[in-house]
């Protein structure tokens, strides 16, 4: 059975106008075709659809049962066209997104925000990764995009492509009320990084990343002391967590201070630090009109 769009058209019309020759002026048609178009769909159907008498035209029993699904699939497909043309321009589809944990006390938050705000059909799909996991991810086109550290490895720099997001200071992130917490100033003032020599140092392995792992050791170097690890753990909040437990203290990009743990104050330091990159990296072969969309709006706010 291969019933047309356009006999169901002529259906409708005529069930809604009960009158062949106001159905075939509304379709700007003679009445002998709309009648013989008609009489077709009856026979595919193998059931009379109206009641042809003197009196005029009535919907028969099947008539009934055939008008509101005819107009549900002539809505549908009225609607085809807009739902391609969405999918073409990126208005709808699937957004995978990998990001670090530190992207989401800065950039991940506004910028989801303002993406939903711009395209609320397109579905996204938020993954939390480190930085080499999502490295893994996007060469294989598990994710669209990744918010992560650089540096990026010379097999990613010749698949990727990569947008620099945000740069930001080392802070120090410490036990409340530490004794050897030696301040500038004011509460709130630059902590001495020299004053703390010898307190154990949470950081993440360095394969995690290795960029945020050698600036941070750069500080200490250049502090003229040595960092002495003492705990290892993947991600911010369980870095912040275990300073909160006293276990020690870390340099965490400046953005994770908007992680508020009891027991854990955030302080510049005297020392300065390099900047610490975020940036979006994402695979030069995908054609995907969303993930287009979403690197437009990623350039417009940075």
């Amino acid at each position: 059975m291969n019933i047309e769009l356009r006999q169901l058209r002529y259906f409708a019309t005529v069930a809604e106008e009960l009158h062949f020759g106001r159905a075939a002026r509304r379709l700007h048609m003679t009445q002998p075709p709309l009648s013989q178009t008609i009489m077709a769909l009856e026979e595919l159907l193998g059931a009379a659809l109206f009641e042809r008498n003197r009196r005029g035209v009535a919907l028969t029993a099947a008539g009934e049962a055939l008008l509101p699904e005819a107009r549900r699939l002539l809505e549908q497909s009225a609607a085809l066209a807009e739902l391609v043309q969405r999918a073409a321009t990126g208005a709808s589809g699937r957004l995978s997104l990998a990001f670090v944990s530190s992207a989401d006390y800065s950039v991940l938050p506004p910028t989801l925000r303002a993406y939903r705000a711009e395209y609320p059909q397109v579905e996204i799909t938020l993954k939390e990764a480190t930085s080499d996991l999502q490295l893994d991810d996007l060469l294989e086109g598990r994710v669209d995009a990744g918010l992560l550290i650089p540096p990026l490895p010379d097999r990613a720099r010749q698949e990727l492509d990569y947008l620099p997001v945000l740069s930001e200071p080392l802070v120090l992130a410490a036990p409340a009320g530490l004794p050897a917490l030696a301040r500038a100033g004011k509460p709130g003032g630059a902590a001495d990084l020299r004053k703390l020599a010898g307190l154990p140092l949470i950081i993440f392995p360095r394969h995690i990343s290795p960029g945020l792992y050698d600036a941070i050791l750069s500080v200490f170097r250049e502090a003229g002391i040595t960092a002495e690890v003492g705990q290892e753990a993947i991600q911010m909040q369980t870095i912040v967590s275990l300073v909160s437990a006293g276990m020690g203290i870390a340099l965490v990009p400046q953005s994770v201070s908007n992680l508020r743990r009891p027991g854990v104050e955030y302080l510049p330091l005297v020392q300065s630090t390099p900047l610490v990159e975020t940036g979006l990296a994402w695979r030069r072969d995908n054609a995907s009109p969303v993930l287009r969309g979403f690197l437009e709006l990623m350039r417009k706010r940075i």
